[in-house]
């Protein structure tokens, strides 16, 4: 049993890649208050939660009954999680945001910041989703052992929560010119991640 809960945590941590998700929130959040990065971080991982929470009850019989193949679906989020890195790589500076950017930012705006692109594709991600699908295939699976998959992704999503936290002291070392270098160099490996995870995506499919 203990074997099979660390191979559930390491894929877990794999696909939920919480490590990825800190330079996804340092763009979101750069122009943020420490207090609104918070919220930010926290509303993210409730996000992603019942996203995945969701995948873990229902994923199974809402993909077999739309008839959409695992890897079809991995390689969707691949190509959204591109999109977005080609923004981190190729967008406007921090002192650029600011200027556009009020200081007043409302509740409403700190929700769509938490959901696209930090909760879903960064942290809730296609492969996040795919893993959770199939960690707990209600073919093999008890009741039990889903509870137990279920409780081991909510501590990833925890672990990450931290990571995020974390993240805002970083920020405060580096400054704003090096967040907007380590802006540019993390876009660029979430780039080749995004993708590995279309690519794969492609060949799962066709070999099917």
């Amino acid at each position: 049993m203990l074997s099979v809960i660390i191979t559930q945590f390491v894929v877990l941590w794999a696909v939920i890649d919480p490590v990825g998700s800190v330079p996804v929130y340092l763009a979101q959040t750069q122009h943020l208050t420490a207090k609104q990065r918070r919220l930010v971080a926290l509303k993210a991982i409730a996000i992603a939660a019942g996203v995945l929470l969701f995948f873990l009850i229902a994923g199974q019989f809402l993909l077999e009954a739309m008839q959409i193949p695992l890897p079809a679906f991995q390689a969707a989020g691949g190509l959204v999680l591109l999109l977005f890195a080609l923004t981190m790589i190729f967008g406007e500076s921090k002192p650029d945001q600011e200027t556009k950017l009020s200081k007043d930012i409302s509740h409403s705006d700190l929700a769509d910041l938490a959901v696209y692109p930090l909760a879903i594709p960064s942290i809730a991600s296609p492969g996040a989703m795919m893993a959770i699908v199939m960690l707990t295939d209600n073919h093999r699976y008890s009741l039990m052992d889903q509870s137990i998959t279920a409780g081991i992704m909510l501590l990833v999503l925890l672990l990450t929560l931290l990571l995020l936290l974390g993240a805002t002291v970083i920020q405060k070392w580096i400054g704003n010119v090096g967040a907007a270098i380590i802006s540019r160099v993390m876009g660029l490996i979430l780039a080749a991640i995004a993708l590995n995870n279309l690519l794969l995506g492609i060949k799962d499919f066709y070999a099917l």
